[in-house]
């Protein structure tokens, strides 16, 4: 096999953490919204939760968006950064980020609706099927 021409996958959603290091404050958010300013420009899907961000769209247009993410970091005077990413792909279906999410909230919402009184501890117990 050519390693050297293997293809990276087609598209990817990448769960990102930037972790600036040494900032004067134990407070990141400026550093945050100055990411999230690069997220709304680069025009790929991506939604800022308490942990992180995710992003999805073609792998190369991902990745290089959270190497961008440290350069405009480092920029801004921070000298040290440290990030954790876990990307996901599939090659059987398109799905997005978005669906994933809607497809347990309809569960969640089922559940609620199809409830009629039995053992909390029973209504709570995680039945593995395949994943989502």
């Amino acid at each position: 096999m050519d390693y050297a021409t293997l293809p990276t996958p087609p598209t990817c959603v990448a769960d990102f953490c930037l972790n600036p290091i040494g900032t004067p404050t134990a407070s990141i958010a400026n550093e945050v919204a100055a990411v999230q300013r690069l997220m709304k420009a680069s025009g790929l899907s991506y939604r800022m939760h308490s942990a992180g961000t995710t992003v999805e769209g073609p792998w190369e247009s991902v990745t290089r968006l959270i190497g961008q993410a440290h350069t405009l970091v480092h920029r801004n005077g921070v000298v040290r950064i440290q990030t954790d990413v876990r990307i996901g792909t599939r090659t059987d279906k398109e799905e997005h980020f978005a669906e994933k999410v809607s497809k347990v909230e309809s569960i969640l919402t089922e559940r609620v609706h199809d409830a009629g009184g039995g053992d909390e501890a029973e209504e709570d117990t995680v039945k593995l099927q395949r994943p989502v």
